[in-house]
């Protein structure tokens, strides 16, 4: 079951996607809104699940971690175990920010930060390429990367 989004519920979505810690006060003035109505509409939207908690984003060059790559990883098996082992596995690896399980060339699209290029080579040579079944793995790095409102915007 899909919710209805009016042109309000878009605009709280904006807002809370550019600051989630926002209260619904602050919410409510930016939109035209009371805070009450602003709060209703939040808990519409959580409810119907199209909002699924509030977090927070990490920048990864403040914390020290200046290379992104995003790795292409087949796994030289495919049964059911071999997947179960590797998921397993790479969820230790703290450096492994993002993991999907995709369709295509790959098996898994991997998002890994690491503070230098030598630094992610450590832990691609000493710790994915170790892992349960890991077969081929295609690295880009990331160059620069735009943050965008995605179709709401």
């Amino acid at each position: 079951m899909s919710l209805d989004l009016d042109d309000i519920d878009r605009a709280v979505l904006r807002e809370l996607a550019r600051d989630a810690r926002q209260p619904a006060s602050a919410l409510g003035r930016k939109l035209g809104l009371s805070q009450p109505a602003a709060w209703r509409r939040i808990k519409r939207l959580e409810d119907a699940n199209v909002i699924s908690g509030r977090r927070v984003r990490l920048d990864a060059t403040t914390l020290g971690f200046g290379v992104t790559v995003f790795l292409g990883v087949k796994l030289a098996t495919k049964g059911r175990t071999s997947v179960a082992d590797f998921e397993r596995a790479i969820t230790a690896i703290p450096e492994v920010q993002v993991v999907q399980h995709v369709l295509g060339a790959y098996d898994y699209r991997l998002r890994v930060v690491a503070r230098d290029l030598s630094d992610f080579e450590r832990v691609l040579r000493r710790r994915i390429m170790t892992l349960p079944g890991v077969g081929e793995v295609e690295a880009n790095v990331l160059l620069t990367e735009e943050q965008r409102p995605g179709p709401l915007g």
